[in-house]
């Protein structure tokens, strides 16, 4: 081999030494790099996982609390319903009461909403013929027990309702019919009611 051979074989091997260097360089970078992105990867898979758990967690909870929401309101629901179905019960009772009994809470009503004694009592029209003289009679008696003239009077007029009566003197009316007074005792009737149909 002469000199240039040997220089240009000796040139030749410091390249492909100095190739192997780099691409083993290469090589080393490349697999450091692909670990990093693999580890990154991994890492972000397992973040969106934990993430994603976490969120169906929140979204459980969140059903769990709106179906537990909701039976809630359909048991209150029930509930009302009842308490509605035990006042309209009362209503119907207390006007199918037996004519001594309904007469007697006729006379009880008018005496005590009685202010002067001297009121009309107005009636429904089947009330009135069927028992008004007498519970008006009856009520006059409990008047006259407090104190005062029991002077109530029959009135000729008569109107729709469900039971009950209507005192009225002038252009004042003090309402007692069934409905009304069910009406109004209902807001503190109806925890009491509940809780008998819906307690023990």
């Amino acid at each position: 081999m002469n000199g240039i051979e040997k220089i240009t074989a000796r040139i030749r091997a410091d390249a492909e030494a100095e190739c192997a260097a780099i691409r083993a360089e290469s090589e080393e970078r490349c697999a450091a790099i692909r670990a990093e992105n693999e580890r990154a990867a991994q890492e972000e898979y397992w973040r969106l996982v934990r993430e994603g758990v976490k969120d169906t967690e929140q979204r459980v909870q969140r059903l769990g609390r709106t179906a537990r929401l909701e039976a809630k309101k359909s048991v209150l629901n029930m509930k009302q319903e009842a308490v509605s179905r035990a006042f309209e019960l009362a209503r119907q009772k207390l006007a199918g009461l037996p004519e001594q009994d309904y007469v007697a809470f006729l006379a009880r009503e008018a005496a005590e909403a009685a202010i002067t004694g001297q009121e009309e009592v107005i009636l429904s029209e089947k009330d009135r013929a069927a028992c008004g003289a007498k519970a008006v009679k009856a009520a006059n008696e409990l008047i006259a027990k407090r104190g005062l003239d029991g002077c109530l009077t029959l009135s000729d007029e008569t109107r729709p309702m469900t039971g009950g009566l209507i005192l009225k003197q002038g252009d004042i009316e003090v309402n007692c019919t069934v409905d009304t007074l069910l009406d109004l005792s209902r807001s503190e009737l109806a925890a009491r009611v509940a809780e008998v149909l819906f307690e023990g």
